[in-house]
């Protein structure tokens, strides 16, 4: 808010103007009003529509399709001249052929039979060469990457100039030494021993393991299959130029169709071997020139290690095309794959599928779409719920990513129903909180407070985190808050993470982590505790229960002025709380509670953006002042009655200032009569007020001066209205204007006309000039006007949601009939 703001000498001026609407449009928000409950806890329900953008990998599948294009139609040409070869030539001429011209179709035939069976099996040899997750990174793509691009990447270097040769020598080191891609390798090394083979690691042969090993052998088939062609192409060439065939002599008709055949095979070898070589510089076009692979990694902004996981989706998408129809390809999609992958049972394509949905759905470019195919697949749900489980510290990036992935899927309510409603997923969620206690042999004692901090290894801490994250999101859904309750032993867990040390809390370089945890866990108990309903009332009743929450908001209020915030959440969640009969009494019986809330309320010379705090304070002590003459007896014991009265005048503070004064005069009981005379200071500030202001301004101190008078004489009062210059008749026509002005219930100010009628109780009682006032004004009318449209929302005195909680003791019904009877009695 800084309309009104002035900085002048290192002085914050704040407009008087600006405090009444700031401390009014606070108070409305407050649960002395009722409040509907739609718009209220999720902001974030609807789907944001964002411009529709190509997906980056599909450049891939169509990459994978043209490909296949020409991969298809050289197998159909191979085909059709192996056909040739076989039936008409070696069936037909197999005797008449030249020396020559057989040895050629013969080699031909093998060397065409090994390209397309190597071709058959490179695939399938790349795609198991991609499965291992020791490959990740940039290192890892330099060992998958075939010969032939670093061929490639040679040549071009020596075409660039030195010094750019040394600058991308230099590079190269630098991403060598990227801790990223170690950390990618060591996580490789370090996994456990597995009891089946990793297919990328199997030595074909007992000798030679490095040469044989099945991530290799499909770069020796890449050359045999590049050989095979250009001998194909060589031999056919020749052939085809020299047309050496033999001689036909005359009239031998066994011959005369030999030539023919023989050009017809020699061309369809030569044009099926230019369609793979075709293909092949396509590939290395593409894939090595311009590095598509590389690109598309980027656009998806997968990092370092992303490269394997393009690569396998690649040959995925390729072989899907090779082995049906050639748009089978097209059908793939990242997410769809990434979802296929982290359901497998291999750890490393988990690994891989958990980076790329969590990067995904980190992106916002990709993040609805993304959350949207999740969020319709109850499996996969199922699966990243399963995976908060896994504790092993081998396992901490798949957990930490399904961790990510569901915070973000909590966001959208239709997906956060959808989570919560997963068997068994709130005690998964629990587990990420690595917080707990130590079993008590006795009693009469509690386990001692644990909470684990990072390790070396492990970062419990970031967990911590994602498990208050999701779960306050979960929060925002009504029927998630009570199945959260219901989690055996996570409301304790959660209550846990709300203490903080002083030193903590007065150390200015403390860590953002720290308090990023305290706030979570705030947020999340004051969400539970504002919760509506009998769900809310049981919550707020096992909240209050634990018998560390209100010492832990104690201490962040005692010690925490330097995180206005986490006292504002504080603050409020002791509010909810109060709604609680049982609560509010534990409340005030916590030693130092409401001293350091009216500290907070009357604290002055603080940064603006503090303010929110003391009126959040000032909510708090009026509810709980509210029917509980224990916790007034004890604010009265502070003796900030004088306080009370001087608050009246500051425009940030008067309306709880009015609404703690009401209750404790309210509340106290006759025996406390001298101890609230003082009250009677305040009434020349409350009939200012009530013949000026409007709205809930009026409404409290209307209320309040019904309550105010009482303590006062008719003597006293007459010098009171003689000193604040308003007569007695002029507030009684005030009165009546207040009825005039709200004939139907008001949400706003419920009990405007509740106080009003009290106050002209007040006035009549004693004094028939009043009454005679009041007759000749028309108050009977205006009241028979309120008997006939009464409403519940008139007999509470605060609200839950829509829900009105504290019933007033004397129905409006009573009040109205009580002033008719002054009216007809004088």
């Amino acid at each position: 808010m800084d309309r009104g703001v002035s900085e002048e000498d290192g002085s914050i001026r704040f407009p008087v103007d600006e405090l009444r609407r700031l401390s009014e449009t606070y108070g409305s928000a407050t649960i002395f009003e009722p409040q509907s409950d739609i718009g209220k806890r999720d902001s974030s329900t609807g789907n944001s529509v964002s411009p529709t953008l190509p997906a980056p990998e599909k450049k891939l599948t169509l990459f994978a399709l043209r490909l296949a294009i020409f991969e298809k139609a050289a197998t159909c040409l191979g085909t059709l001249g192996f056909i040739w070869a076989t039936v008409v030539l070696l069936g037909g001429f197999a005797i008449t052929l030249d020396k020559t011209d057989f040895w050629f179709i013969t080699i031909i035939l093998l060397i065409e039979g090994t390209r397309i069976y190597s071709r058959s099996h490179e695939l399938e040899w790349q795609h198991q060469a991609t499965w291992s997750i020791t490959d990740a990174g940039i290192n890892s793509f330099r060992a998958l990457r075939s010969s032939s691009h670093f061929i490639i990447e040679t040549v071009k270097a020596l075409l660039r100039p030195i010094t750019r040769v040394q600058k991308q020598s230099l590079h190269t080191r630098e991403i060598r030494k990227n801790p990223d891609a170690e950390i990618s390798g060591n996580w490789g090394v370090q996994r456990k021993l597995t009891r089946t083979w990793t297919s990328s690691d199997v030595p074909i042969l007992p000798y030679a393991q490095w040469f044989f090993l099945s991530r290799n052998v499909s770069k020796l088939l890449y050359w045999l299959q590049l050989a095979s062609a250009s001998a194909c192409v060589v031999l056919s060439l020749m052939k085809l130029i020299k047309h050496n065939y033999g001689e036909v002599e005359k009239g031998d008709t066994d011959k005369r169709n030999r030539q023919s055949a023989l050009n017809i095979f020699y061309s369809l070898a030569l044009a099926e071997a230019l369609l793979f070589l075709m293909e092949r510089a396509y590939w290395e076009w593409k894939a090595s020139y311009c590095k598509l692979l590389e690109e598309v990694s980027k656009e998806c902004d997968l990092g370092l290690s992303g490269m394997v996981s393009i690569r396998r989706f690649f040959y995925d998408a390729y072989s899907r095309c090779l082995e049906g129809s050639i748009f089978d390809g097209l059908k793939m999609n990242m997410v769809t794959f990434a979802m296929d992958l982290l359901a497998s049972n291999s750890p490393d394509e988990q690994l891989i599928g958990a980076r790329i949905l969590r990067q995904f759905v980190m992106n916002p470019q990709f993040s609805d779409d993304t959350l949207k195919n999740i969020g319709t697949n109850i499996s996969m749900i199922d699966r990243l719920v399963e995976v908060l489980n896994w504790k092993d510290p081998q396992e901490e990036e798949i957990r930490k990513s399904a961790a990510e992935i569901l915070s973000k899927l909590a966001g959208k309510k239709q997906n956060s129903l959808r989570v919560a409603g997963i068997p068994g997923a709130l005690k998964s969620i629990s587990s990420l909180l690595q917080t707990n206690r130590s079993c008590s042999t006795t009693a009469d004692e509690i386990g001692e407070k644990t909470i684990i901090c990072d390790h070396a290894h492990y970062g419990f801490w970031t967990f911590n985190h994602l498990g208050l994250l999701i779960l306050k999101k979960l929060a925002r859904d009504h029927d998630n808050c009570g199945k959260i309750g219901n989690t055996r032993g996570l409301l304790p867990k959660i209550i846990d993470f709300t203490h903080v040390e002083e030193r903590l809390l007065k150390d200015e370089n403390v860590t953002p982590s720290q308090i990023l945890t305290v706030k979570r866990s705030l947020q999340l108990v004051k969400m539970l505790a504002s919760t509506t309903g009998t769900t809310g009332n049981n919550l707020r009743r096992e909240i209050s229960e634990i018998v560390f929450t209100i010492s832990n908001i104690r201490d962040i209020l005692r010690h925490g002025e330097k995180h206005p915030m986490l006292q504002k959440l504080s603050i409020e969640i002791l509010t909810s709380l109060a709604l609680e009969e049982d609560a509010k009494e534990r409340i005030g019986g916590t030693g130092g509670v409401l001293k350091e809330l009216f500290n907070i309320f009357f604290s002055q010379g603080i940064p603006e953006n503090q303010n929110h705090a003391r009126m959040a304070a000032g909510d708090a002590l009026a509810m709980l002042a509210l029917e509980s003459r224990r916790n007034c007896l004890r604010i009265l014991k502070l003796k900030v009655l004088e306080r009370l009265v001087g608050a009246l005048e500051v425009p940030l503070l008067r309306v709880n200032a009015a609404r703690i004064l009401r209750n404790l005069c309210t509340y106290t009981g006759v025996d406390c009569f001298d101890q609230l005379k003082g009250v009677a200071a305040a009434v020349p500030t409350v009939l200012k007020a009530v013949m000026s202001e409007e709205n809930k301004l009026q409404e409290v101190m209307v209320g309040l001066a019904a309550e105010a008078f009482k303590f006062m004489t008719p003597q006293e009062s007459n010098i009171m209205f003689e000193r604040t210059g308003i007569k007695e008749a002029e507030l009684a026509n005030k009165i009546l204007q207040i009825l005039k002005n709200y004939e139907n219930p008001p949400v706003k100010v419920p009990r405007i006309r509740r106080f009003s009628i009290e106050l002209a109780i007040w006035m009549m009682r004693n004094n028939t000039a009043n009454v005679r006032t009041f007759k000749d004004l028309g108050l009977e009318k205006e009241l028979e006007g309120v008997l006939e449209s009464t409403a519940e929302v008139e007999s509470f005195n605060i609200f839950s949601g829509t829900s009105g909680l504290s019933r007033h003791s004397t129905t409006i019904h009573s009040l109205v009939e009580t002033a008719l009877h002054l009216l007809e009695d004088r």
